[in-house]
Parts: structure tokens; sequence; C-alpha cells
């Protein structure tokens, strides 16, 4: 593992990432060096991590081992130009925004710039990411273990083929804006049979977290783990005749979709 992780930007997946790598302690508050455009982000992340922060972004350029753009996509040219020259000779560049790809990087740092490709998502919060990660050719497999060991300190990491990166979004970064509005329509449920709200979200909250820790630890096949729920004649198997009658399968198949489409037609503009 290198000295120094650098982050430009620091909103919510940089304040995520940096309070993955601090509790776990993987790098100390003097080994981030971060940069925000404003002043009182900046404030906000020092006090928070007891991390340091510098004046520009090129302050972070110059000192980062491991150098995140936690940027807008819209924003990533006008930051490559502005510390191209200014990174260190052995950097890894860590881009996390979707349809930023390996060639708008290498075009502006360098073609000899080692680069990776990554998807971490807001559950990082908690310790428990889904994140992606895609090397470029010039990533030594110690390279990508230092890579994989900064992501694994805020949950789990897989490896992915380039051409998958573009639709990850769509069943992992993105996706647990969809599993919290299942959560929210399951509460509303129980409200309407009378739980009091506060109550039906963490029960509604701890079923869906239970229930992805099964098709994780047992590695079942999750209609294998359905069936074991759904008693003949009972009460299960009438909320899922329920729910595919409402082609519930259908909606969430759509809008896997949609978002990938969307994520694909970022790389057109």
């Amino acid at each position: 593992m290198k000295d120094t992780i650098g982050f430009i930007g620091c909103g919510n997946m940089a304040q995520a990432m940096i309070g993955g790598v601090v509790s776990s302690g993987l790098f100390t508050g003097a080994q981030i060096i971060a940069y925000d455009p404003s002043e009182a982000q900046r404030r906000k992340v020092a006090e928070k991590f007891g991390i340091r922060t510098a004046e520009s972004n090129i302050g972070v350029a110059s000192e980062a081992d491991y150098l995140v753009l936690a940027v807008k996509p819209f924003v990533y040219a006008d930051v490559l130009r502005e510390i191209a020259g200014h990174t260190k000779k052995d950097v890894i560049v860590i881009v996390i925004a979707v349809g930023v790809e390996f060639s708008d990087v290498k075009d502006i740092l360098g073609k000899d710039t080692k680069v990776i490709r990554t998807q971490p998502s807001t559950p990082a919060f908690v310790g428990e990411s889904d994140s992606t990660v895609c090397p470029d050719d010039l990533m030594t497999e110690q390279d990508i273990e230092a890579v994989m060991t900064i992501f694994k300190s805020f949950g789990r990491v897989e490896i992915i083929s380039e051409k998958l990166m573009n639709v990850v979004p769509s069943i992992a970064s993105s996706a647990p804006a969809y599993t919290m509005l299942l959560i929210e329509a399951m509460a509303d449920g129980g409200v309407l049979h009378g739980f009091p709200r506060d109550q039906a979200y963490r029960l509604a909250a701890q079923s869906v977290y239970g229930a992805a820790k099964l098709v994780l630890e047992t590695g079942e096949h999750p209609a294998v783990l359905k069936d074991q729920i759904c008693t003949p004649g009972g009460t299960t198997i009438e909320a899922v005749r329920a729910l595919e009658a409402s082609g519930f399968r259908k909606a969430v198949i759509s809008a896997v979709d949609a978002c990938a489409l969307k994520s694909i037609s970022l790389l057109k503009k």
C-alpha cells in the first residue's frame, strides 16, 4: 500500500470513502488529503475525519499516490486539464463517475497514466457498498490488490470487464434507490394496517437487509430461498401472487434496463 490517498471533491461519495479508509485504519488522517471548491465543505471533512485539506486541486494531485476524482462527470475534463503535469509519476487515478472512460483520462494526463474505473455506492456510509472496479492494462496485480483493499474497507467489491462498467449502476450503485422505494412501500402497507410509521420502516428495512444477507452468505439461488418461505396455502405465497399480478418483476427489470440505457447514453454526450 502506498503512502497517500487524495480526493478531489468532498461530496457524499468522497466522504463515504474517506470514512471507510479512516475507520478501517487503512490510512491515517495525515495520509489523506482532499480539496473541494467550498471552503465550508473542506472544513467539514477536515473536522469530521481528521484529514488534511489542500488549497487547490493541484495541491491534492501533487501529493496523492492514489488520486480519487470524486467530481461530477461534466467537470472531469476541466479538473484533468488543471492537474495535468502535476501528478506523481506512478499515481493511480481512481475514476468514480459514470461515463468517464480510460481514454478520457489518458488523453489529458498521458497514455502512461494508471487508471482504474470504479463504481462505489452510498451504502459505503455504513460499510456496505457494492463496489465494482475495472483496472486498465498498466496496473499490476499489486496495484489492483491495493485498490481492492481500499474499496473493501467500506463494503464488498467485484472486478468486472470494461464493457459492463457503463451498465453496472443499473444493478449496483443506482440500485439502492429502488430498494428505498421498496422499503417505503412496505412500510406504507404496514401503516395501512396500523403500524406506527417508525416501527414499520425499521421492520421493512431489517427484512430487506436480512433477505440480502441470506443470499450473500448462503449462496443459494433467490428462488430457492423464496420457496422456503412460501408454505402451501399460506400468507407469503398470497403476497407473491399479488406482486406477480401487478407486474412486479417486469417493473424491476424495466427499471434496470432504463438505468442501463441512460448510463450508456452518457457516453455519447
